[in-house]
């Protein structure tokens, strides 16, 4: 267990922490009575395209790298299937359209763990090649789509929120506040509206192009999005399984999204009912001599802060033994406070 001793020079560097952080929201306070006419109009345009351009720049910094890495890793991921299957095409029964496409949509269907049946391998050397793609594909769609999936999502929040608060003017602070307090719900939301529009834009390829009546169509839907593929109804047409390739790969990884974020959801839920009991309970000196650690006998901002955090599960023992551990490394002096000398010595040691 940590000696509680350790624990002063912790809550020395938080208390001076809360009393700059006063200090320095106390000037900015300040700062926002200044009149807006001090500041000419071409500077704030200036700031403003700046600002601008830098928010673009940073968008595009973590947009296009992020995308173009998932687009590479599918293009080499189906290019590499197509090519395989396309060369062992005799091996493998089932209805066959056209020689590239069947490929194609037969690597889509492994990937993706749908398995209608209609096209099936039939030597040992098509059988062990599915092994290795239905693998690598699941492994693809799990670590590589599914961020893309998350990062997308995330990008469309802002337009969610602003949505739903349409009649009120909703500014960036407020709308940071709204995505970072219910997060993960919006995802939920935002996933839900995608994935009807799938089930219906699906439902709909299969009535008109397929020929199926809604039943079956409704019906082949769902076996496919939840990765059952009955193989009873499929996509048997040059069209369907045209479409079938993005709209497979594209249902699925979103259902699975979905339930991820339902999962996270609950868990959040659970998180923020235990803060709120946290937060409403009554203190007892039981809560007191826990939360003194340097037993002086009182109760400190910064001690009460660390006692709360470690019952809401926040933190616990071994975070701020790891914290003062890093702490006592870097105070090369031994003087209970951390200065530019102190890392100096400590990077240099």
């Amino acid at each position: 267990m940590t000696n509680r001793g350790t624990t002063q020079p912790l809550l020395d560097q938080l208390h001076q922490t809360h009393h700059t952080v006063g200090l320095g929201r106390k000037r900015f306070r300040r700062s926002k009575s200044t009149p807006v006419g001090e500041i000419a109009p071409v500077e704030i345009n200036e700031i403003k395209n700046d600002q601008s351009l830098l928010r673009s720049e940073l968008i595009l910094d973590k947009l296009h790298p992020s995308i173009r890495k998932v687009i590479v890793y599918l293009i080499i991921y189906l290019g590499i299937g197509t090519i395989c299957f396309y060369f062992v095409r005799s091996k493998i029964k089932g209805k066959k359209i056209d020689g590239v496409l069947d490929s194609l949509y037969f690597c889509v269907v492994t990937m993706t763990t749908v398995g209608y049946g209609d096209l099936v391998p039939n030597s040992a050397t098509t059988k062990l090649l599915a092994c290795v793609f239905v693998f690598s594909g699941m492994a693809l769609v799990g670590l590589v789509l599914s961020k893309a999936a998350d990062y997308l999502v995330e990008k469309q929040e802002t337009l969610l929120i602003k949505a739903l608060h349409m009649g009120c003017r909703v500014g960036p602070s407020e709308i940071l506040k709204e995505i970072e307090t219910n997060k993960v719900r919006y995802k939920c939301f935002m996933v839900a509206a995608f994935l009807i529009m799938l089930i219906i834009i699906g439902t709909v390829v299969l009535t008109r192009v397929e020929k199926f009546d809604t039943v079956d169509a409704f019906y082949c839907v769902c076996a496919t999005i939840t990765t059952l593929g009955y193989g009873d109804k499929s996509f048997s047409t040059k069209a369907g399984r045209i479409f079938s390739i993005f709209w497979i790969l594209t249902s699925t990884l979103c259902l699975g999204r979905f339930f991820l974020y339902v999962a996270e959801w609950n868990t959040e839920k659970r998180q923020k009912e235990i803060v709120k009991w946290v937060l409403s309970r009554r203190t007892t000196n039981v809560d007191l001599e826990e939360a003194d650690l340097d037993d002086d006998g009182v109760v400190g901002a910064a001690e009460f802060v660390i006692y709360k955090l470690k019952e809401m599960g926040k933190i616990n023992q071994h975070d701020i033994a790891a914290v003062l551990k890093e702490f006592e490394s870097l105070d090369v002096d031994q003087s209970g406070t951390l200065s530019t000398a102190d890392l100096t010595l400590a990077q240099s040691s």
